[in-house]
């Protein structure tokens, strides 16, 4: 019986190997440039006759007196993220769940959804636009209201909250989604009887929509502790300058700018592994908790 079903599946497995290979190729071989993070790499020299140095790499790291600069600006963005994140897509799929006409409820997931699929390239030049000091339509808008322009792209306090609202401006429809299915779970027979009973519709959200997405939030809220130090590469070079390094260069920029710029590729591996095994533990501890409290597991 297990060897017709081996037999049967075959075809499956099959199509399984053009993936692996990738896997190996892209994931797994590159792994072996792990060993610069103990050299000093030169790459004239190659990987295996660079000097090896142990760990002075992660020394020299952690006396930069940068770092903890850099990581406490990849956390506190990080967390702000995941905090909003999660606020801003429940609010969002609440408050469309409550409109009644299906046409306008696609109409406003369509727009909302789509600066998803925009890269930050171009999203960062439309911002620059909007949120320019002289030009810009928000401080236009401020200036109208009898308030002074921000310079929120080159202002140390301005920064990180900007790039949490971009951030959220451009994902939060995504998410939603999310929430979206979650409420569509909800069995509609429990509305029914607390209409009957007299509750309104706010009620209604606290006592039933709410407690239905629990499980969905909570999920979501642990397996979201893997990515405090992730704080987004991609939206923060497009949008930072050296007048923000203060308050806006996390982690992966720092590594950039050691590694790519100043080619000191032994430390910038050492600041990359560091924040590589960290976030391992951070992932599978929030593996662990969606498990214990979510009952979500992987295999």
């Amino acid at each position: 019986m297990n060897r017709l079903k081996w037999k049967a599946q075959m075809p499956l497995h099959l199509m399984l190997i053009p993936g692996l290979i990738a896997i190996l190729i892209f994931q797994y071989y590159p792994m072996a440039g792990i060993a610069i993070a103990f050299q000093k790499y030169m790459p004239t020299q190659g990987l295996f006759h660079s000097k090896w140095i142990g760990l002075d790499n992660f020394r020299y790291v952690m006396e930069l007196p940068d770092f903890y600069r850099v990581l406490w600006n990849t956390i506190y963005i990080a967390l702000m993220k995941i905090i909003v994140g999660l606020i801003v897509p429940i609010i969002i799929a609440i408050l469309l769940n409550e409109i009644g006409k299906n046409a306008v409820k696609r109409l406003v997931q369509t727009l909302v959804y789509l600066p998803h699929f925009l890269s930050w390239v171009i999203l960062s030049g439309i911002l620059l636009d909007i949120l320019s000091p002289k030009e810009g339509i928000v401080n236009a808008g401020l200036r109208a209201l009898g308030m002074q322009s921000i310079f929120f792209l080159g202002n140390n306090h301005w920064f990180p909250f900007t790039l949490v609202l971009t951030n959220e401006w451009k994902e939060f429809g995504f998410s939603t989604i999310v929430y979206l299915a979650a409420i569509l779970g909800i069995n509609p027979a429990l509305y029914e009887a607390a209409t009957m009973d007299g509750a309104n519709r706010w009620k209604q959200t606290l006592h039933i929509t709410l407690p239905g997405m629990a499980p969905i939030i909570v999920l979501l809220a642990t397996l979201s502790i893997g990515n405090v130090l992730n704080a987004g590469f991609d939206q923060v070079f497009n949008l930072y300058s050296p007048i923000v390094y203060e308050s806006g260069d996390i982690i992966d920029t720092f590594v950039y700018r050691i590694g790519m710029i100043d080619a000191q590729y032994g430390v910038a591996t050492a600041v990359g592994l560091f924040k590589s095994l960290v976030s391992l533990i951070l992932i599978a501890l929030s593996y662990t908790m969606a498990y214990r409290f979510a009952n979500y597991r992987i295999f």
